[in-house]
């Protein structure tokens, strides 16, 4: 028969991690519990009944879940019989979410019973699903008006026929957050997963991390998110224990902590802040020690930072994007960093890190030169790898702006120090130009951050009939707070160089607490709009 052109197919991660790691457990709150093998026997049993019912290669199945069992198996299942799973945002209002379906053109979902009011609702203009599967914890069988399927019943299906998929088959399709306009498909290949997975399980093994087999991951992303970060994958890969929340809460996260084990988590900055500022984080401080954190998503604040470090968790920064599947860097230490002094470390490892590997990244100028490794000049990301989404789903006009010059623009600002460690300053979109100049918000952040009585903080430009824009800080305060005393704390970093003085913001505004975006962070554009209400 010859040389056989192996495909690197997701099917081939779960076999492994079946194979290898056959007793390692997959576990779901208090409720259910599965080794790596028998967990890969109820795989292969969804993916058989799928295809009976009459999925097809190439349909589009949406989930609408929390983060469960049934979730981590449709990562799995569905792609490895050649159709492509739609991770549906369930934190969209309910009209975006149908029209990124629609968009999508999904023929399936599957979804758990308490979002079914939604479905129902969107009955009318659902015409092309051929089916829903349907399920609840309780296992009672669940009906809509659509053609329905009960999921308990489709775990002990039988006689899967494995197709010889080819690599670049898609395998995933999802909707960006949709801060910049209505939410944009971005998609993903068999192959492109399987390279993220086995470059992201590397660089956790990594210090600081140092993750390992023994470790026990509870990853705190969404599973609607960007694939949850390549975890639900890497676990496989690295043979570690995986834990899933379900609805996210920080009482009960904490208590699965404690009652689990967990070691490895995965966050953005703001569950962090919801975790370990919550009453039960006191009351369980030895859950923290040596807890190993990767934060991304959005920038991480210095004063979360010593706060994750003064309970003793391990922490680390990535970062990447919905359209780069999506990790592109992270803190670990490169061989330069690795021989600094503690403290020196640390600070390399709150930044945004560096390329992971198979990552190609440039921090460009204007005229597409890339900028010198001083820590002060700022530039754009733009970035190849074997991973990166190809297009905007259906979106030519978008496409070609993301991919000019052949280089995927992030649109992300940042400066690179001289041991070659990006900090991302800015979003294009979220930059404040005051006078012609840019003000860094995500500096200004840091710096409020440190103060002893700011909770939380997020500053937002405001127009201003003479320089344009000027920034506006919100603050979450932590006790009594005036603006008077951060616009002492601001001034002596004037003084002491580390922010200019018409960086300080013009006005303080003190809230409860913030609005978030569907993915947890903290939302701009409506502190933006409040502002522009306010001016009015």
């Amino acid at each position: 028969m010859g040389f056989y052109n192996y495909q690197l197919t997701l099917d081939k991660i779960l076999e492994y991690g079946c194979t290898v790691y056959p007793t390692r457990e997959i576990v779901y709150r208090d409720r259910r519990r599965y080794s790596f093998a028998s967990f890969g026997e109820k795989v292969k049993s969804l993916a058989a009944s799928l295809q009976k019912i009459g999925v097809s290669k190439g349909d589009k199945i949406a989930v609408v879940d929390w983060d469960t069992d049934v979730y981590m198996m449709s990562y799995y299942a569905i792609p490895m019989i050649g159709a492509v799973l739609h991770t549906v945002n369930i934190r969209y209002p309910p009209e975006i979410m149908l029209k990124t379906m629609l968009h999508a053109e999904d023929k399936w979902i599957i979804i758990r019973d308490e979002f079914l009011p939604l479905l129902e609702k969107a009955r009318n203009f659902l015409q092309g699903i051929r089916g829903v599967i349907t399920y609840s914890d309780t296992g009672e069988k669940v009906r809509t008006s659509f053609k329905t399927y009960d999921l308990w019943e489709l775990l002990s299906g039988e006689g899967l026929q494995q197709p010889e998929l080819q690599e670049d088959t898609p395998a995933t399709i999802f909707y960006t957050s949709g801060t910049t306009g209505d939410p944009k498909g971005v998609w993903f290949t068999h192959r492109d997963l399987v390279l993220h997975s086995m470059s992201v399980a590397l660089v956790t093994g990594r210090p600081p991390l140092l993750a390992g087999q023994k470790d026990v991951y509870m990853i705190l992303v969404p599973m609607f998110h960007v694939h949850q970060w390549g975890f639900p994958y890497v676990t496989m890969l690295m043979g570690t224990k995986y834990v899933l929340p379900g609805r996210y809460d920080p009482y009960f996260e904490i208590t699965l902590m404690k009652r689990e084990g967990v070691t490895f988590s995965a966050m953005v900055p703001t569950i962090l802040h919801m975790i370990l500022t919550h009453p039960e984080a006191e009351r369980n401080p030895e859950v923290f020690k040596g807890w190993k954190v990767m934060i991304g998503g959005s920038a991480l604040p210095s004063g979360l930072a010593y706060l994750a470090r003064k309970m003793g968790v391990n922490i680390s920064v990535g970062y990447g994007l919905s359209e780069t599947a999506p990790v592109l860097t992270v803190a670990y230490y490169n061989s330069v960093v690795e021989g600094l002094p503690e403290d020196d470390r640390f600070a390399q490892q709150i930044k945004t890190g560096i390329p992971i590997p198979l990552v190609k990244l440039r921090v460009i100028d204007e005229k597409g030169n890339e900028i010198p490794r001083d820590g002060k000049t700022v530039g754009e990301i733009v970035v190849r790898t074997p991973w990166l989404t190809r297009e905007y789903y259906k979106d030519p006009e978008r496409t070609e702006k993301l991919w000019k010059d052949g280089w995927l623009h992030t649109g992300d600002l940042a400066v690179i120090d001289e041991y070659g460690y990006l900090k991302i300053v800015d979003r294009d979109k979220d930059a404040i130009k005051s006078g012609g100049e840019f003000i860094p918000s995500l500096i200004l952040e840091d710096l409020i951050s440190t103060h002893p009585k700011v909770s939380e903080v997020a500053v937002v430009g405001m127009k201003h009939e003479k320089w344009g824009e000027r920034p506006v800080a919100f603050v979450v305060p932590r006790g009594e707070l005036r603006e008077e005393e951060l616009l002492d704390f601001l001034a002596k970093k004037v003084e002491e160089g580390k922010i200019q003085k018409w960086w300080i913001p013009d006005k303080f505004v003190f809230v409860k607490e913030f609005p978030k975006t569907s993915t947890n962070k903290i939302d701009k554009k409506a502190l933006r709009k409040a502002l522009e209400e306010g001016q009015r």
